[in-house]
């Protein structure tokens, strides 16, 4: 593994433990409340995260995986029947992510890009470029769920001692 590629994926799994670590200890009420004035409650923000990140960008573009081929689809409206198994779901599928990720040529480009009905818009390069685009969806996202848990409870994820 090249120290690059060990950088990032470290950074990644970085940010999906503060994603789970922020969601950790809240009760299945908290997480399908809606939250945001756009509508979206935590619950769909993870699915967000498994289906337009995890599924998307690392099982089908990366790893070319025909179950995540088939499973795409907008994260935002997957329907939520319980925030306790939207946490479990994000879990699996960023473990799967993981296999892909393990072997994953930065250089290369992706296995396999959707149609243009599907996803409009011009194929990566390479890897490298997908593998950024999951790491910067998970941070910013981290974040957005930072603030939503302060407000929850009070609890704040502090990434300065």
């Amino acid at each position: 593994m090249t120290r690059e590629r060990s950088a990032l994926l470290a950074q990644l799994e970085s940010e999906r433990r503060h994603v789970l670590a922020t969601v950790d200890g809240l009760h299945d009420a908290h997480l399908t409340r809606t939250i945001a004035a756009s509508g979206w409650s935590i619950a769909q923000l993870l699915n967000h995260l498994t289906y337009d990140d995890e599924i998307f960008w690392a099982s089908a573009i990366l790893g070319g995986d025909d179950e995540a081929m088939a499973l795409i689809t907008d994260g935002w409206k997957v329907p939520v029947t319980s925030g306790l198994e939207t946490v479990e779901l994000y879990r699996h599928w960023s473990h799967r992510s993981d296999a892909v990720l393990a072997g994953v040529d930065l250089d290369a480009p992706p296995c396999w890009w959707p149609p243009e009905d599907v996803f409009p818009f011009p194929p990566f390069a390479d890897a490298r470029q997908c593998l950024l685009r999951l790491l910067v969806e998970t941070a910013t996202h981290a974040g957005h769920l930072d603030m939503v848990r302060e407000g929850i409870d009070g609890h704040q994820h502090l990434v300065v001692d």
